[in-house]
């Protein structure tokens, strides 16, 4: 084990452990929180400095209880433990919602001399505040009351609304002879039953692959039809609750629509640039996707002359098919090159060569079998430590994300992150594997960035609109042909040619418009549900999809019930767009050396390491010289 004065957080070996560790660790932990309160307010000889020190120690224990709370209930093979950990995560975002209604803790903070303060501690104390007035501190009795219950009711039904996710499994029955067209494997892996029938599920091991290759037209739709009714009709009025809770919450805390309040700490700064950067989005991308469709409906038309609209269901299928005829991507043949076990050994050996780090096999403890353990390591200091949980199961998160696990406190704990995904054992498409990388910049950020003082800025704590701008630069790695050549070979042991990494990236330019459309789909459906709360949610979201993108949804669907970043992104999904702007100009500084030394040591010192500790725009300041624009996503988006 490489030296470091720092361990790891111990994690249970055995079930009873385990329920152990779901119930009474996060019980323990706010007991510390309990007491550190009974100081700050008791103790009135405090200093400001020696105040908010005590309040960094509450933000530690709450964050050391939530990340494991959040964690084993997504992903913990055991349902008590799942349920433990839920109640458990419910409890800590209710003492959270709590003490920032808290008068007497307010008090602490409200007014104090700050001028012997150094410029953190200013920043510390100015958020601390911001939070007690975003909390409803200064409402009356009456109101403070309401909000309290508005904001535990929200983490109930946020929960319930993953809950209901992560169990909404669904299955279809087809014909065996109508899986042509779908790769060997799978078909190996899916034999027919006595009366030649063949079960399909919503998981993405039988997702992603009958979407991309299945040629029966019929096959797509149910599958992909059975998905966006996951959680249906369950999440319906779940759904509406929360809307409407929100929607009270803000009004009662001054706030003009929930994606105001939700916008307050974010670089976008408020609801009107949240539309306004939706409609600067669609103007930029509006011609060619109109231009993309033309094309992918005259060849869905070769196949089915009857078919008057492109669908979600239809849409990964005739792309293929024309990145196939036109530009010679064969998309059997690429995933011939991305075994999972290559894969995760090229993700670990690219991002460790890129951030100067080893991950190092760790045998440790964990939550099922499929875990592994890394500690990352740099000059034989250990950084963190990560653990990868890649492979789906029932009851398991069914998406893909990154998760929190220990948070990072300079000289007291070491950062741990978890992967949470559902990739397949056997190959892989080149879709999952710019996933894991986009995840694995998650993971990464979190451990390099989680060694700040304040608990509030450490790992990815920084603006959420943010967040998703290291990630999606990474992806682009996943594109490289020198870093794929490192890995990517087929089963006769040939790496990936480079004319066909070169023919991939030509095709990939091709339904790039599309697909930021179908991204615009779900960024106006995230927001206008929370801004204009309509009566008929499936109505209204089968509108938003259809005024964003050419590509229609299926009739009748209820995609939203099982659109889970409801939930922690609430109205603020167009982050993923806003942070790919940047992420587009961070890229630039790399010219065409991806692996450039100083560039890369430039890159972890001023964005990822400082976590939270700077505002966003300054970190992009730091590392461009200069502020960002969207010139480098528009070129992106023309192709170029």
């Amino acid at each position: 084990m490489p030296d470091s004065p720092l361990e790891p957080l111990t994690l249970p070996r055995d079930l009873d452990g385990w329920r152990a560790f779901a119930d009474e660790r996060p019980r323990e932990l706010l007991d510390r929180v309990t007491a550190i309160d009974l100081r700050l307010i008791s103790e009135t000889d405090l200093t400001l400095r020696e105040r908010l020190s005590l309040w960094n120690e509450a933000d530690i224990a709450l964050a050391a209880a939530a990340a494991p709370s959040h964690l084993l209930s997504e992903s913990h093979p055991d349902e008590g433990v799942r349920d433990a950990a839920e109640k458990q995560a419910q409890l800590i975002d209710a003492v959270q919602s709590r003490r920032l209604l808290d008068t007497s803790l307010w008090a602490v903070f409200s007014d104090g001399d700050d001028a012997a303060l150094d410029a953190g501690e200013q920043r510390f104390l100015a958020q601390v505040r911001r939070d007690f007035r975003r909390g409803g501190v200064d409402l009356s009795d009456a109101e403070r009351d309401r909000v309290r219950e508005l904001a535990e009711r929200d983490t109930a039904l946020s929960l319930t609304f993953s809950r209901n996710i992560r169990e909404g499994r669904r299955e279809i029955r087809v014909p065996a002879s109508s899986l042509a067209g779908l790769p060997a494997d799978f078909i190996d892996a899916h034999p027919a039953d006595a009366e030649g029938m063949v079960t399909l599920t919503t998981e993405y091991t039988d997702l992603m692959p009958v979407r991309e290759y299945a040629g029966d037209r019929s096959v797509r739709h149910a599958l992909v039809g059975a998905y966006n009714d996951l959680a249906w009709p369950e999440n319906e009025a779940v759904l509406a609750e929360l809307l409407a809770v929100r929607a009270e919450r803000a009004a009662l805390l001054g706030y003009g629509d929930w994606a105001d309040y939700e916008t307050e700490t974010r670089m976008i700064g408020s609801s009107a640039a949240v539309a306004a950067f939706l409609e600067q989005v669609a103007a930029a991308v509006g011609p060619a996707a109109a231009a993309e469709y033309d094309r992918v409906l005259a060849r869905l038309q070769r196949d089915d002359p009857d078919a008057a609209a492109v669908t979600i269901a239809d849409f990964w299928y005739v792309l293929g098919a024309l990145k196939r005829e036109e530009y010679d991507v064969d998309a059997q043949l690429v995933r011939s090159y991305f075994r999972f076990d290559r894969v995760l050994d090229g993700v670990l050996s690219t991002t460790g060569r890129l951030l100067d780090v080893e991950y190092v096999p760790v045998d440790a403890p964990s939550w099922h079998d499929d875990v592994r353990t890394y500690d990352v390591v740099r000059a034989g200091e250990r950084l963190g430590r990560i653990h990868l949980d890649l492979h789906p199961r029932d009851g398991k998160y069914n998406h893909a994300a990154c998760f929190g696990l220990a948070p990072g406190i300079a000289g007291r704990a070491l950062p741990e992150s978890v992967l949470l995904c559902n990739f397949s054992r056997g190959l892989l498409e080149h879709d999952e594997v710019v996933t894991f990388f986009h995840e694995f910049g998650h993971l990464v950020h979190d451990i390099l960035g989680g060694h700040q003082k304040w608990a509030r800025w450490t790992g990815v704590a920084t603006e959420w609109d943010f967040v998703e701008a290291p990630s999606q630069l990474l992806e682009e790695w996943a594109w490289d042909a020198g870093a794929l050549a490192s890995f990517a070979r087929n089963d006769d042991g040939e790496p990936i040619p480079a004319d066909l990494v070169a023919r991939m990236r030509t095709a990939d330019a091709f339904g790039r418009a599309l697909e930021v459309a179908r991204q615009l789909g779900h960024a106006t459906t995230s927001y206008r549900l929370h801004v204009e709360r309509p009566a008929d949610l499936r109505e209204a979201v089968d509108g938003y999809y259809r005024a964003a993108s050419p590509v229609t949804p299926l009739d009748g669907s209820h995609s939203y019930a099982g659109f889970g970043h409801l939930t922690g992104y609430g109205a603020c999904y167009y982050t993923y767009q806003w942070s790919l702007v940047i992420a587009r100009d961070l890229l630039s500084a790399f010219d065409d050396d991806l692996f450039d030394a100083d560039t890369a040591s430039r890159y972890r010192r001023e964005i990822l390491e400082p976590g939270g500790t700077r505002d966003a725009r300054d970190l992009v300041r730091s590392f461009l010289g200069r502020e960002s624009t969207f010139d480098a996503y528009r070129r992106w988006l023309a192709g170029e």
